[in-house]
């Protein structure tokens, strides 16, 4: 396939946002979500001949997947996946459906509500701090996981790829403690 540079109109936009480590959303980059998708094949193509790992999830976000991240990438990642783990919880235990995470609003007191409930895990962590909390967010927001409104973020569908790897965690769980029971139930006391 021949690649008409001509027609990728959003091409530097679309690179400098996903080669910064950026998830592009639909509901928040939606000139630059239109463009990636009417030109959707051009763009994986030209990418993959670039080198780049273009993946994009039908559920409206896009970013650069790259096997090998730095300890200062692996760090916040680490600590965006807690906080994202304690708020999915957090909100599953209020009974909230966790597919409507977009509708939540993230702000200080529901960070501080974190804190308390899970001191000590935070506390290991050196996050135990509203303000530290609030600069995950701030991160979050960077790279394309949250949109912020002032001391307030919104999530957005880039957080599914959390979700999914928690929805997966969990089935796994279940099934070693479904096979558990199973292999005591053939046990004699």
């Amino acid at each position: 396939m021949n690649l008409n540079l001509e027609r990728l109109g959003a091409l530097a936009e679309l690179f400098a946002a996903l080669n910064a480590g950026r998830h592009l959303n639909r509901l928040h980059d939606l000139a630059l979500w239109t463009e990636l998708e009417r030109e959707r094949d051009a763009y994986e193509l030209l990418f993959a001949r670039l080198g780049f790992d273009l993946r994009i999830d039908d559920r409206g976000f896009a970013w650069f997947h790259f096997e090998d991240s730095s300890s200062a990438m692996s760090k916040a990642t680490r600590h965006l996946a807690l906080l994202l783990l304690l708020i999915f919880e957090h909100q599953a235990d209020a009974g909230r459906h966790l597919g409507r995470f977009g509708d939540w609003r993230i702000d200080r007191a529901l960070l501080t509500e974190l804190i308390e409930k899970h001191q000590l895990l935070l506390e290991a962590e050196a996050l135990a701090d509203p303000d530290a909390l609030m600069a995950i967010m701030r991160s979050a927001a960077n790279y394309g996981f949250a949109e912020a409104d002032g001391q307030t973020w919104r999530l957005l569908p880039a957080v599914y790829r959390y979700l999914d790897r928690f929805e997966a965690l969990t089935r796994s769980d279940d099934e070693l403690d479904d096979g558990a029971a199973d292999s005591s139930e053939g046990e004699n006391p």
